[in-house]
Parts: C-alpha cells; structure tokens; sequence
C-alpha cells in the first residue's frame, strides 16, 4: 500500500499542486472582493464564507449568494473562479485516468491485493516459481488434492492462462521475479502455513540464486529445486532443506530399475499414482544393446542409466557441435543411418531429441525396419501428448509428469518417499514381497496413501499410550474396523516410523509408543473410518473386548458399579 500512495502522490504532483492554487487564489480573491454596503455589515466576505462558497461552486455542484446577496465585483470573481476551477478539476481528472491506465500503477495495486490475500490465507499452501509445463501440471495436482497454491511467473501472459484454467480453487498469482526477496516475502515464503517453495524456472542459475534466497531467510523451509547442472546441484549440497530434483536423472533411475529389478519399479508406480487408477502393468525393458538419438543431457542420463544397468549403447545426434564421444556419432535420422547404426540387432530405441515429430518420425522409421524393438520416446510439449501415446512406445518421457510425481513424493508422502527408497535397496525380494502382500488385502487399483500419527496429543489415543495401566496398543489393533470389529480394514502397514529408525513391513504384534507414525496403503474410505482412533478412547475398547464403551459420565459409572458387583 506504502508503493501505492508514494507513485499516487509522485504522478498526480503537478495537478494537485494546479487544484490547490486554483482554490486558493479564488478563496483569495473573493474575500477581497467589495461586497453590497449594508449597515453593520463587514465590507468584504470572510475567508469562512468565501471557503465555502468556493467549494460548492468549484465543484459545480450548486450556487448561491451567501450569507448575503453578491455585488457586481464578487459576482464576476465567482464567474472567473468557475472557469479556472473547472480547468483545474478537468487537468486533475485526466491525470487521474492516466494514472488509473499506467501499467506500473496497475501492477502496484495489483501486488499490493496479491500480498493482501496471501497474508490473509489460513490454509496451508505450497509455492511455485516459474508458471511453465511443469508448474502447471504441479498446481493442476495440487489442486486435485485439495491443496492451495501460490506461484511466481515473470511473463505476464502466463497469468492469463491461469486465470482461464479449469481450477476448483484457482491459485494466487504474481508476475514478478522470484529472486527479488521482497515478492518472495509477499508471496508468503514467511507465511506459518506455508509448507515449501518449488523452483521451477528454466535457468539453474535463476533457480539456485531462488533456492539460496529462500532458505537464507527462512532456514527451516522446504525448498525443491528444479536443477539439470551438476555445478549447481553440488552448490545446494550444503543446505539441508534443499532437494535437487533432475527429471532426466530421476527417469535414468527409474529405467535402469525397469531392465535390473522390474519388482522394484512396479512397487513404485503402484504407490505413487493417483489413488483409484488401475494398478500399472508391470513391465520389463530388455537389457542388451540400445541406439540413443539425441545425445543432450536426456540422452547421456539415459547412457548412464543403461551403462550402469549392464547394458551397451550407441548414441547419434545431428549437432556437430557436440563434444566427441567414443559412442557418438554425428549422423541424421534417415532410414539409412539406421540401418547403419544396427538397427536389426539392438533391442530398444531411445527417441530422445528435442523435437516432438522428429521423434515420431524416428519411432516409425525403426520399428519398420525392427518390430520387436522395445521404443523410449520423449515427450517435448504438452499439446503433443496425444501424438505422443499415438505412438505406443513401451516407455514415454514426460517432463512434467517426472517432476509432479517426484515433488509430491517429497512434499506430500516424506515417509512413502522413505519406504521407497529403503525397497530400492533391499532389491527384488523385497519388492515381491510387498506386490504379494498388496494383492492379497487390496484389489489391483492403486491404494489411498496415508500416515496415522500415534500420538498422545490425540483424544483416542491419550489414555492407551500414557497410563501405564492400560495394556500397550499394538499395530495389528488398528487393522481391525473401529466402526464393526472383529471385521479387519483394508490396509497394509508398509513403514514404522519411530525417531531415528524406520522399520519396513512391520509385525502386526509391533507394540506403538507416542510418537510414532505409521504408513499404511489402503482401500478407498480406510484412512477416514481407522481416523475414528484418533478421535474417541471408546474404538480401541471396542475392537479389543468387541463391546462399545459407554461415553457419557452416568454411563460410565454404572459401568462401574456392575464391574465392582460381578467382581
């Protein structure tokens, strides 16, 4: 608001400078004016009166001759006043119009009602620089789960395009640039509800320097930080709250575990869909010599991927300009270069070049000249998303997707990212396991994520983690319906959380201590009916004795005057 008054006051300077003078020299002259001789009567007008007549008459808002009729030399002081007033008002209201189409005073006001709605949220949020592919698909998935979001875009046009998107809780939205501290402040980075800031902008150096910048003046804040340059991801090792998040890496990743543990990989994209979606088909890629077209940074992820998978390939790409290789070669994407390149003895093709059709082009070209190719293909831009499964390539890169699945692991499920991360490095058996588990309790859809939070802070839980009387809760105790025992939920634990220690697939006699957090996969509807624990101490002596217990006072001790005579 300061912003606002200070460029108001700068730009209408002169105009009100021209009003004022124009008042004061008709307020002036009139109370010099000689007025008609009545006995008793002062001769010329007060400064009180002729203030007040000035002012109705400036405004051309009325006239009249008061406190007494006017003479001649008032009346043509007031006929001059009217039209150097009125001249004064008109050169006031234009400039006050101008001001009202100024780009930077539209932008003043329009920060200013930003920052406004921002420090009035009371909700949690999540922030997002940069509005791109990847920004908007993160704020669409946001917006499926309920959450709001703020974002930061330096081009004005893509705030248009949010205001006309489909959103059930449209996001607040800045053009500005997200390395200035004072928008990050007023986009709510020192918010207590908001949650973390999500960098996502094109350049590394704009995102590190946003990166920096946020948690310097919030250290305890999590920032994800889109980043494709190792210079720069190795520059955030030393701030802990900060995640690097490299769509080519993290797709390298999950390619290398489709070739060496397709277990692995199946149990992550089970977990880490949208819940209720068909259960994704398990899949396998084929180890053995793959040909690599496009050799940028998608292209040597996906070489060290396959390198690291024990599998070989050759790379081709049409820039001369890049650094040699020993397995690049500089070629087009004709059919003779393909046969060239042993195309009829390589088992999987990498469509990797920046350029949406010529990958197209690519994959039909190969699989003409080898249909049992295994095809990876590399979707550039979102309106080429069908063309793209058009293609039914048996792997498809989608920018967008990697990064909206990657952040919300991190933001959304921390401990589903843990339990992940702990499969990956157990390996296949591990993983079998828990298909096999999930398939028995659930259908083969994908299950509703959640963390129950045994905590003695909760009104269900208080008494049966704190009084050393009660019997200890164990885990299999919340498997159990709360709403109809001995009927069993289901859910599957998947993660104990406690301290320090995580324990994967924990037993169900597992004894729970206050503070513990608990990640289950459940059906549709588990997560709100097993909720009922943490509400009410009555569920956990329901599915323990199969008896509700009472809840009012009276009840209770009645209760306990017919324990008291039985006894």
């Amino acid at each position: 608001m300061g912003d606002i008054l200070l460029l108001t006051l700068r730009r209408l300077r002169v105009p009100l400078i021209a009003l004022i003078v124009s008042y004061a020299i008709s307020v002036l002259g009139l109370s010099l004016m000689p007025a008609n001789p009545v006995p008793g009567q002062p001769g010329h007008m007060s400064l009180f009166h002729a203030f007040y007549v000035i002012s109705y008459t400036a405004t051309t808002i009325g006239f009249g001759e008061v406190p007494r009729e006017f003479s001649d030399a008032q009346r043509a002081w007031v006929t001059f006043s009217i039209y150097l007033s009125v001249t004064a008002w008109a050169y006031a209201l234009g400039s006050i119009f101008a001001l009202a189409r100024d780009s930077t005073f539209r932008t003043a006001v329009a920060n200013s009602r930003f920052a406004s709605r921002v420090r009035h949220l009371g909700e949690p949020f999540y922030i997002i620089a940069g509005y791109g592919q990847s920004g908007n698909a993160l704020a669409h998935a946001f917006d499926d789960l309920g959450l709001r979001s703020v974002i930061i875009e330096l081009q004005d046009d893509r705030a248009a395009q949010a205001e006309v998107e489909d959103y059930s809780t449209p996001p607040l939205f800045i053009a500005a640039d997200a390395r200035w501290p004072d928008v990050l402040c007023d986009a709510g980075a020192l918010h207590p509800q908001c949650q973390a800031v999500i960098v996502l902008v094109s350049d590394d150096e704009v995102a590190q320097a946003i990166a920096i910048g946020v948690t310097i003046m919030r250290p305890d804040l999590t920032v994800l930080a889109r980043i494709y340059d190792k210079g720069s991801a190795v520059n955030l090792e030393d701030f802990p709250n900060i995640a690097v998040i490299d769509p080519f890496e993290a797709f390298a990743l999950n390619l290398e575990l489709n070739i060496a543990s397709p277990a692995v990989l199946w149990v992550e994209e089970w977990l880490s869909s949208a819940p209720g979606d068909p259960c994704p088909k398990p899949a396998s890629t084929p180890g053995g010599h793959w040909l690599i077209f496009g050799f940028g940074r998608f292209g040597r992820a996906i070489a060290e991927a396959l390198e690291r998978s024990g599998s070989t390939w050759s790379a081709f790409d049409s820039n001369s300009s890049l650094a040699q290789h020993p397995h690049l070669q500089i070629t087009d994407n004709s059919g003779q270069s393909l046969r060239e390149a042993g195309i009829g003895r390589a088992v999987g093709i990498v469509a990797g070049t920046d350029r949406d059709a010529m990958n197209l082009a690519l994959v039909t070209r190969a699989r003409k000249l080898n249909p049992k190719l295994s095809v990876l293909i590399r979707q550039n831009h979102t309106t080429d998303r069908s063309l793209i499964a058009a293609a039914h390539a048996d792997l498809a890169f989608v920018k967008s997707e990697v990064i909206v699945r990657e952040c919300l692991q991190l933001l959304i499920s921390p401990l589903l990212n843990r339990f992940l991360l702990m499969v990956r490095h157990r390996g296949k058996a591990v993983a079998e396991e828990i298909i096999t588990r999930l398939l028995i309790e659930l259908d083969e859809r994908v299950p509703s994520i959640w963390v129950f939070d045994c905590n003695a802070s909760h009104p269900g839980l208080k008494e049966v983690l704190t009084n050393p009387g009660e019997d200890p809760l164990r885990l299999s105790e919340l498997g159990i319906d709360p709403l109809d025992p001995p009927n069993r939920l289901r859910a599957v634990p998947l993660l104990l959380s406690r301290g320090d220690t995580s324990d994967m697939l924990p037993e169900g006699n597992t004894i729970l201590q206050d503070g513990d957090q608990i990640l289950f996969a459940g059906a549709y509807g588990v997560r709100e009916r097993q909720s009922a624990f943490l509400r009410d101490p009555s569920p956990v002596d329901f599915v323990r004795t199969g008896f509700e217990a009472p809840r009012s006072w009276l009840f209770r001790k009645l209760r306990g005057m017919v324990r008291g005579k039985s006894s």
